[in-house]
């Protein structure tokens, strides 16, 4: 997903309405005719419309400010004015649309497959409504009415069944593209991933959707390292997977690292359903992390993996299938 992003301010504006028509009819043998003016056409609709195959809010990036077309006037003959074309803003699952100040979400895009924001302005009725016994000959018609503008501000927030947390290098993408079709970037040093992945998973009777998203260092929910940009890419799974590096040092105090920037963060996030993942069990001292890990944390299931021996693979993705039920 290169160029990701995952909000944005953009401007948006309905359409106005047409005005409606002050006309008469005019023909060879009827010199006085009746009005005959038309309605105006109604303003364009600025509407969200949810892709599947959108992941990223970058399309938006570049394009901030949709309109809207205005309807077109009514004209003689009772014609009716065109309709103003729809602002169609594509976005893709997930998605939320909240007011700039306040934060406040105004839609949550989760599930629907468009929505009309702002309605565009209703067009003016022309002359011929308002001829009356006593009026015959109106010389006046409806104006339009005027659509509507809003800056909103769009967030994205990745919809997935389980979201993976753990320290820079812990192996988290690497255990993603052993999983599933994913194939995030892999590397040797920390903050490899640098923006959130997602990767399908097919088990034995289920798929699940599994988010990788940057590595989370102490301090993370004050704003250290890549701060909370990105943990609120777990806000909708239903299971959270912590990954640990089974070399490190003391495993059981980089676990207890990341509960507690879940906590600070959103504290329901730290009584989800979770799973321990043990990684990198092929390499030296991972045995003793991993018993270290089996002693300390007895409320979640344990696993020891390697993405590199595939060790312990099948195994965890019976219990990624489990803990989604």
């Amino acid at each position: 997903m290169h160029g990701f992003a995952d909000e944005t301010f953009i401007d948006v504006t309905s359409g106005n309405g047409g005005h409606g028509c002050v006309s008469f009819r005019r023909e060879k043998y009827v010199p006085k005719g009746g009005p005959d003016g038309g309605d105006g056409g109604k303003g364009g609709d600025v509407i969200f419309v949810v892709r599947d195959n959108l992941k990223t809010l970058s399309h938006l990036k570049t394009k901030r400010v949709y309109r809207a077309e205005n309807g077109r006037p009514g004209e003689g003959r009772r014609k009716h004015g065109r309709n103003g074309k729809d602002a169609v803003i594509a976005v893709p699952p997930g998605t939320l649309v909240k007011d700039p100040e306040s934060g406040e979400v105004i839609k949550d895009l989760t599930g629907l497959e468009s929505w009309v924001f702002l309605k565009g302005g209703q067009g003016g009725l022309g002359n011929w409504h308002f001829s009356t016994s006593r009026k015959q000959t109106p010389r006046y018609a409806q104006s339009g009415k005027s659509g509507e503008d809003r800056r909103v501000h769009v967030e994205l927030q990745l919809i997935a069944d389980i979201g993976l947390v753990g320290l820079p290098n812990a192996g988290k993408s690497s255990m993603l593209k052993a999983l599933t079709n994913a194939q995030p970037k892999v590397a040797a040093y920390p903050f490899t991933t640098k923006i959130p992945n997602l990767g399908v998973m097919t088990g034995t009777y289920k798929k699940v959707v599994i988010a990788d998203i940057p590595g989370i260092i102490e301090g993370a929910s004050s704003g250290s390292g890549m701060g909370i940009k990105f943990l609120k890419h777990i806000n909708r799974t239903k299971a959270i997977a912590f990954i640990i590096d089974l070399t490190e040092k003391d495993p059981v105090a980089v676990y207890r690292t990341l509960i507690q920037e879940l906590k600070e963060y959103a504290p329901d996030l730290a009584h989800r359903k979770r799973i321990i993942v043990g990684t990198k069990n092929d390499l030296p001292g991972s045995e003793a992390g991993y018993t270290a890990l089996k002693k300390a944390i007895k409320d979640g299931i344990n696993v020891s993996i390697s993405s590199f021996s595939r060790s312990g693979l099948d195994e965890l993705t019976k219990y990624f299938e489990k803990i989604t039920e």
